[in-house]
């Protein structure tokens, strides 16, 4: 496992997550509440990334698991 992966992982359960806290918000307002608190979170880290092209997330997981390579050399 390489750190963009892991990073991709990780977007795609916080968005899930997001979605069951707004699916549970039908009934209680609490959790509509987390809900979008967790999605204005997410999308303040992606505008982060846009315009700074620094993620922390993406430094964390490159530091720990390192990164991806993602052409297969073919003279191996």
């Amino acid at each position: 496992m390489c750190g963009e992966r892991l990073q991709r992982i990780l977007m795609a359960i916080m968005l899930g997550l997001t979605m069951y806290f707004f699916a549970l918000g039908r009934e209680d307002q609490t959790m509509f509440q987390i809900g979008v608190v967790l999605q204005t979170f997410i999308i303040i880290m992606l505008l982060i990334f846009a315009f700074t092209n620094f993620c922390p997330s993406l430094w964390f997981f490159n530091k720990v698991f390192g990164k991806c390579e993602w052409e297969k050399k073919e003279s191996e």
